[in-house]
């Protein structure tokens, strides 16, 4: 039999993950809380920034990054910051976007109403086709 003692790296414990647990339950109130505010073009920046860092907390301690080799956490961090940068791209152009005004929104006090022809309500209901007349029989 073999007498060998195998060493594992100590990967956290209950006092690092109740910092952790802590820490994602903060940011969650944080994004509870700033959904409740407006923050115009900002909500979704805000969102995403907190959504990023609690997803970079899950990675580096749940999935072990932390204690494994640099490389791994530099790879996680910085995938998650070029993210951020490829999404801000997407907001350049919000000023030149029409904005389409949703369908549950009461109508505008000036606007031309739809005439009636349009309303499947009104309108009658479409005919329905008719067999084509039997072609006549030719004898022989």
């Amino acid at each position: 039999m073999s007498t060998e003692t195998h060493t594992h790296a100590h990967h956290g414990g209950p006092r690092i993950y109740t910092a952790n647990l802590f820490a994602l339950l903060f940011l969650t109130i944080i994004t509870v809380a700033a959904a409740s505010f407006n923050f115009g073009a900002a909500n979704v920046v805000i969102a995403l920034a907190i959504a990023s860092v609690k997803a970079i907390l899950v990675g580096l301690f749940f999935m072990h990054l932390i204690w494994d080799k640099p490389v791994n956490a530099i790879i996680l961090v910085a995938a998650f910051l070029f993210l951020g940068v490829f999404v801000m791209f997407d907001f350049l152009d919000v000023d030149s976007r029409v904005n389409f005004q949703p369908r549950n929104l009461a109508p505008m006090e000036n606007a031309t109403p739809a005439p009636d022809s349009m309303n499947p309500l009104k309108t009658a209901a479409p005919k329905p086709l008719e067999p084509a007349p039997a072609a006549p029989e030719e004898h022989k």
